[in-house]
């Protein structure tokens, strides 16, 4: 029988307990931090957060080997257990509100989507409870327990400030990124024009096949290799501004801090960006879209290199490259509009 289904509707007290978490963990999700006039001590945040963590993860296994084999726990019991991990997981989210948005909003997602997945842990593993049969321990319920496990254990790994957070979100583009264009040099190295050995001898060059659907024409890959360009110097970009956040990056002020922020913001525009130039590159190539795609890239690095050119992390010799991509994005983007222009 399952958690529903036994006496002493022990299954009571765990639903009211999972419609609690579900709510606070909406709130999570939504909720602004208290802002606070005093200085904020992110040291003690993290030592207070990390103790509340274990205390979710220590509750959610007492709560699972309750329910592991026969006897169910009582009504009484039930509500016992529920009292106590209703408490754990309260006293983690009230935690995670203390985290001001003047730390850093990208500090602020990254510990709200480590919560979320936490009080997310603790819901699927009361919805199996409350729904699986108690005749032994499931393996379903075995890999709930372990979800909270895994997710409470990502605590240790998580940015202590937003300098960190902003090179985690730094990190995790440039390998989107770096994908995009080894997808399409991985596309290039293969393609091969179908009907290369049938070709008729006497075909007239200004006269070529109309079936372009399939491959790349020569003129096509001439107009691919400036977008190529630009999408490594997005990549150049990502990476440079890396190197600069880590040996300039400073949250010790509200001004860095939100310049870190602004960086981070932009630098998640980037992999759409290059995605949408990679996908117009494919057969058959519109030339207005790729023109499109490469404009809106091009416009995108240069804002992007504006910010990094007015923010505290570019220095004297980071702005020899800023300077360097700049003139390589508009090379580029000149390059494929020129190429563009005659083929129309």
């Amino acid at each position: 029988m399952s958690a529903d289904n036994s006496g002493g509707n022990v299954s009571v007290p765990l639903r009211n307990l999972l419609n609690s978490i579900q709510c606070i963990r909406d709130r999570a999700k939504d909720g602004e931090s208290n802002e606070s006039d005093g200085v904020f001590n992110l040291s003690n945040f993290w030592g207070t957060l990390n103790q509340a963590v274990k205390a979710v993860s220590l509750e959610a296994t007492k709560l699972s080997l309750a329910f592991s084999k026969p006897p169910l726990p009582s009504q009484q019991d039930g509500e016992k257990l529920s009292e106590s991990i209703l408490k754990s997981v309260l006293t983690l989210s009230t935690v995670y509100y203390w985290l001001p948005k003047s730390q850093g909003v990208s500090l602020r997602r990254q510990v709200r989507d480590a919560t979320v997945e936490v009080l997310d842990g603790v819901t699927q593993l009361l919805e199996v409870i409350l729904s699986s049969p108690l005749q032994s321990l499931s393996q379903e319920q075995l890999t709930s327990t372990g979800g909270v496990w895994s997710a409470c254990d990502r605590f240790a790994q998580l940015p202590q400030d937003n300098k960190a957070a902003v090179l985690v979100v730094l990190s995790s583009q440039i390998a989107v990124v770096k994908d995009a264009i080894e997808e399409i040099e991985q596309a290039l190295s293969e393609a091969e024009d179908p009907f290369n050995d049938v070709l008729d001898d006497d075909q007239e060059e200004e006269n070529p096949r109309g079936n372009q659907d399939t491959y790349w024409s020569e003129q096509d890959r001439r107009v691919i290799a400036p977008c190529q360009g630009l999408m490594k110097a997005s990549t150049a970009c990502l990476r440079k501004l890396t190197s600069a956040v880590k040996a300039n990056g400073d949250s010790g002020s509200p001004q860095n801090v939100a310049q870190l922020d602004d960086l981070a913001d932009i630098s998640k525009e980037i992999s759409p960006g290059v995605d949408d130039l990679a996908l117009c590159l494919y057969p058959p190539m519109d030339y207005s879209g790729v023109e499109n795609n490469v404009s809106k890239l091009a416009a995108l690095l240069k804002k992007f290199l504006e910010i990094i050119r007015s923010s505290h992390v570019c220095g004297e010799s980071e702005l020899t490259w800023v300077q360097f991509l700049e003139g390589a994005v508009d090379h580029n983007l000149q390059k494929a509009k020129d190429l563009i222009q005659q083929d129309s």
